[in-house]
């Protein structure tokens, strides 16, 4: 006989995904930890094979469970899109969305990609992630993302291209480089586009340079710049400066870097649609107020 896929364990299972982890999931779900795992083994006795797996701390997919949680989300679709046709209101549950965007800009493009969903689906329940752009796609590949936003050239993954985000060098008040030796800089820790463009820029104009301080994420860079350890090169969609910091106008100026969109495989067109018109909209009236 073919296996039976139980909607209880495959909603568990997307819980999972979306919350990053069993703990979470039970949380959110209202069931015990030990009720969430039992219902992941169900379906991978249903399966013959594991769907999940540990990796380190963390708990991962395999390839079978990414195929198995991207069908669960169309299963649970059409499932609760026929309880809803036939009980009415009643039978309404809470549609979750989970869209994700690079650090970079987040400020702003988030609030632009919560509107643009809350538009088509008002009675959605919108969650954020901001991760690298890599983990973004590699999301969205899994199921466990909606719909990314993304630096282009920090991925091979093709998606939607939704327009440029401007590069500013940063620093604190009244910071001057020394007068000799190499330009300190503060970065993202390696691999980062902005990083290696601030580097291939100076170099490019004969400036050497080095970074003095790097962090995981892009708070830690802020950090470091508003403590006067180095100059930052920032991505900057419209014309508010980060707090505690003032555009340092004696470097050379940076090309942008392209920001593309990446929705999930069946996700709703109108959806993906909306939420890439709106990053365009913003990118684009960013950059009609600098024109201006």
């Amino acid at each position: 006989m073919r296996p039976v896929l139980d909607i209880v364990a495959l909603r568990s299972l997307i819980a999972v995904a979306d919350y990053g982890g069993f703990h979470r999931a039970a949380g959110e779900l209202a069931l015990s930890q030990s009720a969430v795992s039992q219902h992941v083994r169900r379906l991978e006795k249903s399966l013959g094979h594991p769907v999940v797996e540990r990796d380190g701390r963390k708990t991962r997919f395999t390839a079978l469970g990414a195929q198995l949680l991207e069908e669960a989300r169309l299963i649970l679709g059409a499932h609760d899109a026929a309880v809803q046709r036939l009980l009415g209101e009643e039978g309404a549950t809470a549609a979750t969305v989970v869209i994700g965007a690079t650090e970079h800009g987040a400020d702003q493009i988030l609030p632009a990609l919560t509107d643009a969903v809350r538009e088509v689906r008002p009675d959605a329940e919108v969650r954020v992630r901001i991760d690298r752009s890599a983990r973004l796609t590699e999301a969205v590949g899994r199921g466990e993302l909606d719909l990314a936003v993304y630096v282009t050239e920090a991925t091979t993954t093709e998606g939607t291209s939704v327009g440029d985000l401007p590069l500013r060098w940063y620093a604190a008040p009244g910071w001057q480089p020394p007068a000799t030796g190499q330009l300190p800089l503060v970065a993202v820790n390696a691999p980062c586009v902005i990083r290696r463009r601030a580097l291939t820029e100076l170099a490019a104009c004969r400036m050497p340079a080095t970074v003095v301080a790097e962090a995981g994420y892009l708070a830690g860079v802020l950090d470091a710049a508003r403590a006067g350890l180095g100059a930052a090169l920032l991505a900057v969609p419209g014309g508010q400066h980060p707090d505690g910091l003032v555009p340092y106008r004696g470097l050379p100026a940076v090309p942008p870097v392209r920001l593309s969109a990446l929705a999930r495989r069946g996700s709703d067109p109108s959806l993906t649609g909306a939420a890439v018109q709106a990053v365009r909209a913003l990118l684009a009236s960013r950059a009609t107020d600098r024109a201006a």
